[in-house]
């Protein structure tokens, strides 16, 4: 069982950023956060990013002011944006002599015995072959009815999938709070214990942009699925990214459940 002071140690990291992190008026912020993962990768440990964005990427060059509701233009957005986010990726992973591989996956890909065992052999090559997969739903082909609904759930997924140590979910907060952190009385959640369910926890709606589909909600639930399942989960904003991979007493850590 990996604890909140072990972070350092962790063998295996995934890393999950949301769009409003490195996209728009944050593209720059994926420069930030691929140095951070270089840095963990050059000592030995292997990382998977998983990233959102693809849609939000894609949406200026589609002439779209805001996301899409209708499937196929979320397809045509998430088709472009997915070619502009990984050449961002690599152009900045270049400077560290990284390579990265794009692993698109579905709901039905992991509920699938076959293509889950696929999915899995083909992300531990990568790894030993010491490329960094950068995961994202396979927008163009997932439907409403089969979509994860957001990527906080498939990091959890793949976390398990790859037998993670670590998750770090990254947001535009700097951990979970009692409520709204932009509401009084809201108090920073600093360790959930194994078993602990947050019934006190007050929710808010998805937050910046307006161009992800995730929130606090879905950043616990994800949580407590890698957690239940042994992965240990830090909770944290995106511009932390560097100090909570270096350890740093920072955002919110589920202790994973070792039995």
């Amino acid at each position: 069982m990996l604890a909140r002071e072990q972070i350092r140690t962790a063998t295996r990291v995934v890393v999950k950023v949301g769009s409003s992190s490195i996209s728009g008026d944050n593209a720059g912020h994926i420069a930030v956060l691929v140095a951070a993962l270089a840095e963990v990768h050059g000592s030995g440990t292997e990382v998977v990013l998983v990233s959102s964005g693809a849609i939000a990427t894609g949406m200026p060059f589609l002439q779209l002011g805001e996301r899409p509701t209708d499937l196929a233009t979320q397809q045509a957005a998430a088709a472009v944006g997915q070619n502009v986010l990984i050449y961002r990726y690599q152009d900045s992973l270049d400077h560290f002599g990284i390579v990265a591989g794009q692993v698109l996956l579905t709901a039905g890909d992991l509920e699938n015995p076959g293509h889950r065992s696929n999915a899995q052999r083909a992300m531990e090559r990568l790894l030993k072959l010491r490329i960094l997969p950068i995961v994202n739903e396979n927008d163009t082909v997932a439907t409403h009815e089969i979509r994860f609904g957001d990527n906080d759930r498939l990091a959890a997924l793949v976390s398990v999938l790859v037998e993670a140590d670590l998750l770090v979910l990254l947001s535009d907060v700097d951990a979970l709070y009692t409520r709204p952190p932009h509401e009084p009385g809201a108090v920073k959640i600093v360790d959930v214990p194994v078993g602990d369910r947050l019934d006190d926890v007050t929710f808010g709606d998805v937050g910046a942009a307006g161009v992800g589909t995730g929130g606090a909600a879905t950043k616990v639930s994800a949580a407590r699925l890698a957690a239940d399942a042994g992965t240990a989960v830090l909770v944290t904003s995106a511009s932390l990214v560097r100090e909570a991979l270096a350890g740093h007493p920072i955002g919110t850590f589920f202790t994973p459940d070792v039995e």
